[in-house]
């Protein structure tokens, strides 16, 4: 009972998944050869889906019967590939800070993750390709999904799981970690990203926690911090493969995490819009579409329509916001803002 109720909470609070009714599609070009290859080959078009989420978990520990099918069957149908994105997996004191890789994280998170993706109520046309139940779930032992890569820098943390025929078309699985918190380089604020090549198309997620902050002018240590990221992450060189090295060379980029940034009104102001769900009042003072709207960061991406309630900050284990129920110190409080995203670039690598 529990486990449900941080479930529920979570999903509906803590977590921004790309998908919606329509989910997002993306089309590749399928080819025997790797991507940037060398040769002439005939190059057709496959279309994939995508699922890409982002939870902030406060540095809590999911409990061992935390159930993630509510947040998996989150959006109708099923994706090919699915990214989960986490900041905070530990708590961010000077102890974890120091230590940048934890896999006691990744024994924790997985199994419910696996757990959540081959056991899920299934539609008829995959009950005509799958063994069954008695409950109409897919056996767990067909292992439909499987983890190719996962990542921890601190307490950000990717792991990426793809369709099990598919795992012949994956290639160059590579990780580029930079920090940019304490002293501009440690881990606590950051990005890990994540590189592969689905046939000839290469794909790359970037999974951040971005500078917190609500005073004047934060949001441009989160635009630096943005900046940094794209200048300092570097992929391994290959010899004899023209492989991308840097985010905006691949042809599929994905951003997500916490972005941290927040809604440019008076506290009071942003309570009472949230309170009468004046959603596009609210996008008005984003910070983030603004600096987006300025070209001040992320020129070129595109993020999803947010038509949904702030994300942040919720008192534990509750859908009211922090500090709406009781009183704490002004240095304390934090207004909602819609802080967790994903945003897309696609289109062909640049030059």
């Amino acid at each position: 009972m529990a486990a449900r109720k941080i479930l529920r909470k979570r999903v509906t609070n803590d977590v921004f998944i790309l998908n919606s009714d329509n989910q997002p599609k993306t089309s590749v070009q399928s080819s025997e050869q790797p991507c940037f290859g060398s040769g002439e080959y005939f190059m057709a078009q496959e279309t994939f889906k995508l699922f890409v989420c982002s939870w902030n978990v406060g540095g809590i520990s999911p409990p061992d019967d935390l159930n993630l099918k509510e947040l998996i069957n989150a959006q109708n149908g099923t994706a090919d590939i699915y990214v989960f994105g986490f900041q905070e997996i530990v708590p961010l004191h000077a102890g974890n800070i120091l230590v940048p890789e934890n896999s006691n994280v990744s024994m924790k998170w997985n199994p419910l993750i696996k757990a959540a993706l081959n056991e899920r109520q299934i539609t008829e046309d995959e009950q005509r390709n799958y063994s069954v139940k008695t409950d109409n779930t897919i056996n767990s032992t067909d292992a439909e999904f499987e983890c190719i890569i996962s990542k921890q820098m601190v307490g950000i943390y990717i792991t990426v799981w793809v369709r099990q025929d598919l795992l012949d078309h994956i290639s160059h699985l590579d990780v580029s970690c930079v920090g940019c918190g304490i002293l501009g380089r440690l881990g606590n604020k950051g990005s890990v990203s994540i590189r592969f090549c689905l046939h000839a198309t290469s794909f790359c997620f970037v999974c951040t926690h971005l500078a917190s902050g609500s005073k004047e002018g934060d949001h441009r240590q989160r635009n630096t911090d943005v900046a940094h990221i794209l200048a300092r992450t570097i992929f391994p060189a290959k010899p004899q493969q023209h492989l991308p090295r840097k985010i905006l060379d691949h042809e599929r980029v994905i951003w997500l995490g916490d972005l941290n940034y927040r809604i440019h009104l008076p506290e009071a102001t942003t309570r009472s819009l949230v309170k009468n769900k004046e959603w596009s009042i609210l996008l008005e003072y984003d910070q983030l579409k603004a600096e987006l709207n300025r070209g001040h960061v992320f020129e070129g991406w595109h993020e999803k329509e947010i038509e949904f309630a702030p994300t942040y900050k919720y008192d534990q284990k509750s859908d009211d916001y922090y500090g709406s129920k009781h009183k704490i110190k002004a240095a304390k409080t934090r207004a909602p803002a819609c802080t967790v995203g994903v945003i897309g670039l696609f289109g062909l690598a640049r030059d």
